[in-house]
């Protein structure tokens, strides 16, 4: 460790508030290029030097000016003409606040000396969809999987499905995290999902089928609570007895299996190993659903027999995941967890009670994985260019017209797991900018933007009134949402094909516009495009820091 990397971020500090003309930002500069001297401290004072990647964070802290200034300016004279063109001080701010971020992590990283630190990005990395699911999870986790040692789903069921093409194969997958196309990785069911054992098995089957070599690269954690057949009886029944007010569920037993856990009488995946155990709870289970479902046919000899069958089978995948995931990320792991289902759907922060049963936010990754959240790194927002929907509730954009047509046609939107057709409308960012709260994304995928191409106007839902007010947030009252008007902003739309595109540039100018007007709108950097289904068709936009970082190596 060199002291001079201080002094040498220092100076790079001061020129970059000389350039600022004396405004705020030398202030906030001051306080990082401080607080980066802290860390370099704390590494010199380490007697292993795990901090030693902190430096290049320091140094990319101070290259922010040379990179960040002319980016904005680029910017800038990109959306000149657009409704409202990006402000260089909205998008300094943007950038100061991802800056603080960092900072924040490498204290938190000095405080911990057992937290692992790989250069920028130690920790583990989290993909949330940001809207009411379909974003496109799955190609992303696909892409990035590639580099990681393991992948994890913590919320959800089978009721998720992920499509991804690769090399000209499409694979579905419900219960199996997308991640298992990389051959390297080991993945992992967390604790939070509720499994449907034979769904299960069968979905590896078919991904043998397909040669994906699965054996011994996945795991199913003890404390998993198991669907059952009689808990997807029950899930269609429940429907059936809602009559006109049907939430539009799947059918998976999610509910159910959700609903049994918190009555404490659920049946976990580790039950397997006491069979004798299992099977009296099984009994139970099934006499306590018959007296409050007298149509319900469940037997539990039968489901029984099924369990027995395949119980040597499961039991060879499970573990304790909760301790395999932190020895994992003890050991310099790199983890992705693989969300499931959208912000908007869930129990908690979601349209409730159109919601599913479980939390799909980012509180998922503690409870549903057993990882602490001083652990966490990069929460990644995955948001369609476009907005979806399937099944009941309220969507405030949803569009009836042709373009709505338009987007249902070009999008393929129709759900991997029900098959049934998805609502389409408009992007929402009052929606957006509520998920983002909730979760802190700290970068964004802009999935779909090739679906837009053809429109000769884009859309961008940018406020809720209701009686001439202005709404501030996202309504809880579903009546109140479903009430409000949309204010709209209106971009020019493009005709040139852009599945082709491998940089930000060669898009058409309208389409940078479009992506550049929902950062500046939502405050945090996309950093992925998505331009056509393949696993490659996405461009990579790095962030200025990012920029600087790589400039300064």
């Amino acid at each position: 460790m060199r002291l001079d990397a201080v002094s040498k971020a220092a100076r790079a500090a001061q020129r970059f508030s000389a350039q600022c003309q004396g405004q705020q930002f030398r202030a906030a500069h001051a306080s990082a290029t401080l607080r980066a001297a802290l860390a370099v401290e704390a590494s010199q004072a380490s007697q292993n030097g795990r901090f030693a990647g902190l430096l290049p964070v320091a140094a990319a802290v101070a290259l922010l000016g040379a990179a960040g200034v002319a980016t904005m300016e680029d910017n800038s004279a990109k959306c000149e003409g657009a409704a409202k063109p990006v402000s260089r001080e909205a998008v300094t701010q943007a950038m100061l606040k991802e800056v603080v971020t960092k900072l924040n992590r490498i204290e938190s990283a000095v405080a911990n000396p057992h937290r692992h630190t790989d250069g920028i990005n130690p920790g583990v990395d989290v993909v949330l969809g940001a809207q009411w699911g379909d974003e496109g999870k799955g190609k992303l986790v696909d892409s990035l999987s590639q580099s990681y040692d393991v992948i994890v789903r913590v919320a959800g069921g089978s009721n998720a499905g992920h499509t991804i093409v690769h090399q000209g194969k499409k694979y579905k997958f419900h219960l199996v995290p997308s991640g298992i196309l990389n051959p390297n990785a080991i993945c992992i069911i967390g604790n939070g999902v509720v499994v449907h054992l034979p769904s299960f098995l069968e979905e590896l089957e078919g991904l043998k089928k397909m040669g994906v070599d699965y054996e011994g690269r996945i795991l199913i954690s003890d404390r998993a609570h198991m669907v059952l057949d009689l808990h997807q009886e029950v899930d269609g029944i429940n429907e059936l007895r809602r009559g006109r007010n049907k939430i539009g569920t799947t059918k998976k037993g999610i509910g159910p299996a959700y609903s049994s856990k918190m009555l404490r009488n659920g049946v976990r995946v580790g039950d397997l190993r006491y069979f004798d155990d299992f099977s009296e709870k099984m009994i139970d289970l099934v006499k306590f659903y018959k007296d409050n479902y007298p149509e319900l046919e469940a037997d539990a000899e039968a489901e029984i027999k099924v369990y027995s069958d395949m119980k040597d089978k499961i039991l060879g995948m499970t573990v304790d995941t909760v301790s395999y995931l932190n020895n994992a990320y003890v050991a310099g792991k790199k983890i992705l967890v693989e969300g499931a289902n959208a912000t908007m759907l869930d129990i908690d922060f979601g349209t409730y009670p159109y919601v599913t049963s479980s939390n799909p936010s980012i509180g998922s990754v503690c409870t549903g994985g057993g990882i602490s959240p001083n652990r966490l790194n990069g929460i990644i927002g995955i948001v369609k260019a476009y907005c979806t929907r399937v099944g009941e509730g309220p969507f405030p954009t949803e569009l009836h017209d042709k373009v709505g047509d338009h987007l249902g046609t070009v999008g393929a939107e129709f759900g991997t797991t029900t098959g049934r057709a998805r609502r389409c409308g408009w992007l929402d960012i009052p929606q957006m900018r509520y998920s983002n709260m909730v979760n802190g994304f700290t970068e964004l995928n802009l999935t779909k933007l090739d679906v837009l191409t053809g429109l000769e106007k884009v859309k961008i839902g940018v406020a809720y009134w209701y009686k001439g007010q202005k709404l501030d947030g996202m309504p809880s009252n579903l009546q109140l949402l479903q009430d409000s008007v949309v204010e709209y902003e209106e971009l020019d739309g493009w005709s040139e094909d852009i599945s082709k595109c491998k940089t930000f540039e060669e898009l058409p100018v309208a389409a940078q516009k479009y992506v550049l007007r929902v950062e500046e709108l939502l405050g945090t950097h996309i950093k992925w495009i998505g331009v056509g289904p393949d696993r490659f068709d996405v461009i990579t936009r790095p962030h200025p820091l990012e920029n600087a970082y790589i400039s300064s190596n």
